[in-house]
């Protein structure tokens, strides 16, 4: 006989629940042993499961002590199994109540919400945190730097106030708004932005720039990297990888030649000259081997990155506080382990994708080296914490790959703003934290709302990670496992990510409000990405592909390449200090807002190509300046000044 079809189809229930519902037989070979022999422990929303899977232990235990079923917590018990476990009103199903406790307990320990103190592979993740006593005595000085309460009470209810006044403010500007308007589409508001006007330049302006940059000096680019030696001594922080070695002969020339064979992507045969000790190709290899590795190039870089900020044109154009993150790509065509795949940018081959970090003031301060291209935003945190310059950026800008709600919850943890530039802004959501807030012509977009409960129980975890890699106490990257395992965040990874919602809305708010704030964006990532062009321009050897089969190899290369940036770019930067000096004291004082305008992203001054000469003249090296070219036009008035 043909059964109904209602008997054929699936129940609306979880399906793994109908899965396991024949399972029990199995699991009670093991589950005695389980109970008796492996002590769980959990974050805060993991509290109910594990009330549960006590409750479990004190039914195999016996005795007249044993809880009787209809005591058991019901809070673990998700809506899928809810018919199975509790079948009728006051009953409880022992086995299906089982099987789901085992079922949520397994999903628990994926998430790492719940870990076994013992075990190497699933231990607590905030085992590598600030913990026990030393948190102790952290917790209100971690507070007070981070300006933060020890109450999520107060927290919430200052995000709270934060979301209403934000908005409104968007909404009471809405109607008189030409660029932004609330629409709906497939049934939902979402929000729509006018694309940004180009930013008019004057005539006056374009003369005053290419007056500039047709004044700089022509120079060799193995000068150029010997001549901002002279000035900034980046050199002396080169030492030998074995310590107390007395310094070798002349060690700053070949430094600087086997910092621009690097550079460039040409080899040491390039730059070596047999006729000149410090240039021989077996000195040059020496120095590489024994005086390029990461800290070095790290302490040499932040001399260049301190002596731009002192400039005060590089002033004019910010203070150091604005940095941007973006990935410049490139080929590796050998084997390799650290490389990846991606068609869009590597084509049938693998590479790499160098993340680095430009400032406000065009200084490069930082780099990742990334097998294939960006997955995770969290890189941008780290670049931001372990930098080692004066420079201490307070605002990030990143493109739309840079973005994640834990991200935006951590920068903001931390005292970061995190501001991307987001491509679909028709697709954000925009959060609340109090379902009964009214945000007038906002409230519908206005609609998710955020886990506010979530954010109350991790707060003192949240905290405490943001004292840990305040303090230097677990890297940004190794925060990565302890917020999220096999793609799926913990739960204090999801604390995070709600906290995020709150200030991913308050940020969205500002951006689609402020025209010039969206402007600041752009014009910033456009200095990353300006710099990026320069760099290709050095890096021309091999066809601009990197050929380093290790990743060490990977990053003191694109570390040389980053360190010759940054010196073409202060040197760029201080002539056009000097040109711009002389062009006002016959042309009269530049407006501010032109020379913020300015940039020292030049180098068809500086020729990369040909026979590498590393003379430099003894004026020059005794911190004279070259003599500026005079434009035809300008020519007759700087001859007046010596």
């Amino acid at each position: 006989m043909r059964r109904p079809p209602q008997e054929l189809a699936s129940p609306p229930e979880d399906p793994l629940a109908e899965a396991l519902s024949g399972s029990y037989a199995t699991v009670r070979r093991f589950l005695p042993a389980l109970l008796a022999g492996v002590a769980f422990e959990g974050t805060p929303t993991a509290k109910p499961l594990l009330e549960a899977w006590a409750f479990l232990q004190q039914q195999e235990a016996g005795g007249r002590g044993r809880p009787k079923w209809s005591a058991a917590p019901r809070t673990v018990v998700p809506k899928g199994w809810a018919r199975r476990v509790f079948p009728a009103k006051g009953e409880v199903n022992p086995q299906a109540y089982t099987l789901c406790v085992l079922e949520r307990l397994q999903h628990a320990v994926r998430r790492r919400d719940v870990f076994v103190p013992t075990s190497e592979r699933h231990a607590d993740p905030r085992a590598e945190l600030l913990r026990g006593d030393a948190w102790e005595a952290a917790r209100d000085s971690v507070a007070r730097a981070l300006d933060r309460s020890l109450d999520p009470a107060v927290e919430l209810a200052r995000l709270g106030q934060l979301l209403r006044t934000a908005y409104a403010d968007v909404g009471e500007n809405l109607a008189q708004h030409t660029t932004l308007q609330v629409v709906e589409q497939d049934g939902q508001p979402v929000v729509t932005l006018s694309a940004l006007p180009a930013q008019e330049e004057s005539e006056h302006l374009v003369h005053v720039r290419e007056q500039l940059a047709a004044a700089l000096p022509q120079v060799e680019v193995a000068a150029l990297l010997r001549e901002v030696d002279a000035f900034t001594g980046f050199s002396l922080a080169f030492t030998h990888v074995a310590d107390g070695q007395p310094a070798a002969a002349d060690l700053p020339l070949s430094i600087c030649a086997v910092l621009l064979a690097q550079a460039c992507n040409l080899g040491l045969k390039t730059v070596a000259r047999a006729d000149v000790p410090a240039l021989t190709l077996a000195r040059l290899a020496w120095v590489q081997q024994n005086y390029l590795r990461a800290e070095t190039l790290t302490a040499a870089n932040a001399r260049l990155v301190d002596a731009q900020a002192g400039l005060p044109l590089a002033q004019a154009w910010g203070g150091g506080e604005v940095a941007s993150a973006d990935g410049m790509r490139f080929v590796v065509p050998v084997r390799t382990l650290h490389a990846g795949w991606n068609r869009k940018y590597f084509g049938s081959q693998r590479g790499v994708t160098y993340y680095n970090f430009t400032s406000d003031q065009f200084t490069g301060f930082h780099g990742i080296v990334i097998p294939g291209t960006l997955r995770d935003s969290l890189f941008i945190l780290a670049g931001l914490l372990e930098q080692q310059t004066r420079l201490d950026p307070r605002e990030i800008m990143a493109d739309t790959h840079g973005y994640s709600d834990v991200v935006f919850g951590l920068f903001s943890l931390l005292g970061y703003r995190f501001s991307p530039r987001l491509a679909d802004l028709a697709d954000q959501r925009f959060w609340r934290l109090e379902k009964e807030d009214d945000y007038g012509p906002l409230n519908e977009l206005g609609r998710h709302v955020v886990n506010a409960r979530l954010i109350h129980a991790h707060w003192d975890d949240m905290l405490r990670l943001a004292g840990s890699l305040k303090l230097g106490k677990v890297k940004a990257t190794a925060v990565m496992r302890t917020l999220q395992r096999a793609g799926s965040l913990s739960g204090l990874g999801r604390a995070v990510a709600e906290l995020g919602r709150v200030e991913k809305t308050l940020y969205l708010l500002a951006y689609v409000q402020d025209e010039a704030y969206r402007r600041r964006i752009l014009v910033q990532l456009n200095r990353g990405e300006g710099r990026h062009a320069v760099a290709r321009a050095v890096f021309h050897g091999k066809k601009g592909e990197l050929r380093q089969r290790y990743r060490e190899g990977m990053e003191d290369q694109l570390g040389a390449l980053g360190l010759v940036v940054n010196a073409l770019v202060l040197w760029n930067t201080r002539y056009l200090q000097h040109a711009l000096e002389r062009w006002q004291q016959t042309e009269g004082v530049l407006n501010p807002d032109d020379v913020a305008r300015l940039s020292p992203l030049l180098h068809e001054h500086v020729n990369m190509l040909g026979r590498y000469d590393f003379s430099l003249p003894e004026d020059i090296a005794a911190g004279e300046m070259r003599p500026l070219r005079n434009p035809a036009n300008w020519e007759e008035r700087l001859v007046e000044f010596p």
